[in-house]
């Protein structure tokens, strides 16, 4: 491993905390040097119609603000912050995102939540001994719970949940009271949000049950200290505990040891979504787990760094679910790829020229919809699509390619933000063009430049006279430039 990646960095933006995990690398392994965690409560931050707060906001860049000190002076790409519900679902969080990356200093994802079951259960994967044991992973946060059924490192099933401690005990819980009413209709909302998946992930589909991040944790920590429960979580534990929540009635008024006073305000919520997962799926005991998102966020990271990219693996599954013609992918994946070098800077070539591989591997994926017009297809499906490994930037950013691809450029006005798309979109543009046939045809020589006013386009002397259909093509394209104010020109190279 590089010397650079010897060190990295998970941010974990979640719903109720943010969290920092900095860590060593040794070979395919990860050890913990230094953690920050802060109860930011972005999910009480929500108002109605899901508009982040001022407050909310606040309290995350101070948070963010710190989290960058502490993460000066490492590289880019050995850092990895991950945004979830609360910042999948706030309408306003393009703009937080653009103050937050400022205070951070790094890129911050806002990831599916398929995806991020995936991290979940890579990160508790790794702190767990090697077992051919199917396992159940349920990790409650504030916003949204994921639930995952695995093998050893490989996880079989994966499923997000709208529901969260934080969301339920502001919803259910108003002021902190607790009564018998606003219990059972918390848990009747769960139980409803979990019989979307209860043939999938109930009792027989799995032989252990493990509770990960910080709700399962606190669950555990009271039920053990308090005697509901000799170990782990248990059906009867949560029982005890619930019985004794209604007899306080109020969260001010709650007496138990193990009880972190930062949770108690959230406990009621994650009691309720807990306790109708134990019913609805059958759970008897769980055991906590030690790695959590920002784990998994860490060894993903690692894998792309030791070529076990999980993007490349969801591409190549893409590629066959949607029957692509892997040989015209090819041939349009290395004429972009030669001219992309020519066209990207080299301290960003490694990065950007991953985008155009991904891009000329599914830019056809939409023809299995229909022919016409399946550049549309093809990126409505890479926008849309639980896509392991991608963020949801990574994958607008790889629609808006595919969909540029073909057809009209006017589309395209004021949606290409990243420096490098026209460029990307140019060498995808020219590869499918020059490969219009499908064939192994002979290419003419050409070369490439960008220029402050566009591109320049070397082909071979007198070759676009003996092949008039694509010299017409590449004067239309000329036109379809001038849309975006970009300026194309043909030269011809000196013999």
């Amino acid at each position: 491993m590089s010397p650079e990646y010897s060190t990295l960095a998970a941010v974990d933006l979640g719903s109720n905390s943010f969290r920092l995990q900095i860590a060593r690398v040794v070979e395919d392994q990860v050890y913990p040097l230094d953690s920050l965690r802060s109860m930011v409560r972005l999910a009480a931050g929500l108002t109605p119609d899901n508009y982040l707060e001022d407050a909310a906001e606040k309290r995350a860049i101070e948070c963010l603000n710190r989290f960058g000190e502490r993460l000066r002076g490492l590289p880019a790409h050995a850092v990895r912050a991950v945004g979830t519900n609360t910042l999948r679902v706030a309408k306003n969080a393009p703009e937080f995102l653009e103050k937050a990356e400022l205070a951070l200093g790094f890129p911050i994802e806002v990831i599916a939540g398929q995806e991020e079951a995936r991290l979940i259960y890579l990160g508790v994967a790794h702190g767990l001994p090697a077992s051919e044991e199917k396992r159940l992973v349920i990790d409650i946060g504030g916003g949204s719970t994921e639930f995952i059924i695995g093998t050893r490192l490989t996880p079989l099933r994966l499923a997000s949940l709208y529901m969260g401690c934080v969301s339920f005990s502001l919803r259910y819980f108003p002021e902190g009271r607790i009564n018998k009413a606003n219990l059972k209709q918390a848990e009747l909302a769960a139980r409803v949000e979990l019989q979307t998946i209860t043939g999938e992930f109930s009792k027989g589909q799995w032989q252990q049950a493990i509770g990960s991040s910080g709700t399962a944790r606190s669950l555990c920590d009271v039920l053990e200290q308090n005697g509901f429960s000799e170990s782990g979580i248990t059906l009867e534990g949560l029982e005890k505990l619930r019985a004794y929540l209604l007899k306080a009635g109020d969260i001010r008024r709650l007496q138990l040891p193990g009880l972190r006073p930062d949770r108690g305000q959230i406990l009621p919520g994650g009691l309720s979504i807990m306790y109708a997962a134990f019913c609805e799926l059958g759970i008897d005991k769980m055991i906590p787990a030690t790695g959590a998102l920002r784990q998994g966020v860490l060894y993903d990271m690692l894998g792309r760094f030791h070529h076990k990219d999980m993007r490349d693996v969801t591409t190549h599954q893409f590629m066959r679910r949607y029957h692509v013609d892997a040989a015209q992918a090819g041939r349009v994946k290395t004429l972009a790829f030669f001219l992309g070098e020519k066209l990207i800077k080299p301290i960003d070539a490694a990065s950007e020229l991953q985008y155009l591989a991904w891009s000329a591997k599914l830019h056809e994926i939409g023809i299995s919809v229909a022919h016409n017009g399946y550049h549309k297809h093809s990126a409505y499906i890479l926008a849309n699509a639980d896509m392991p490994g991608f963020s949801k930037k990574e994958q607008t950013r790889l629609s808006l390619l595919v969909l540029a691809h073909k057809g009209s450029l006017s589309k395209m006005q004021g949606l290409l933000h990243h420096p490098s798309d026209l460029a990307l979109i140019f060498a995808l543009r020219m590869a499918s063009l020059f490969y219009r046939s499908r064939t192994d045809v002979a290419l003419p020589e050409m070369d490439a430049q960008a220029t402050p006013s566009g591109f320049n386009l070397y082909l071979q002397a007198g070759w676009r006279n003996k092949n008039p259909l694509t010299s017409t093509a590449l004067k239309e394209e000329i036109k379809e430039w001038k849309t975006l104010s970009v300026e194309l020109k043909l030269i011809e190279l000196k013999p």
